[in-house]
């Protein structure tokens, strides 16, 4: 973000009152760290992506070849 776009929101929020721009701040913290995590989960799945892809293929295989059986969901 330029220093231009910065120095426009700070006047916006700094012309605003306390109690408000207490309130914007704490938005914009709780934004910036939904984006980081957003980020962190985008991250972690490009980088095994090719995991996944590997993994559901198998598992087609081993069905097609009627290597698997269904899950039991009351073993879980």
């Amino acid at each position: 973000m330029s220093s231009a776009a910065i120095t426009t929101i700070m006047k916006m929020v700094e012309s605003l009152p306390d109690d408000l721009q207490d309130k914007v701040v704490e938005h914009v913290r709780d934004y910036i760290a939904d984006l980081e995590t957003e980020k962190r989960w985008d991250d972690s799945f490009e980088r095994t992506q090719n995991n996944l892809v590997a993994a559901a293929r198998k598992a087609k295989q081993e069905i097609a070849a009627g290597e698997s059986v269904p899950m039991d969901y009351e073993r879980l």
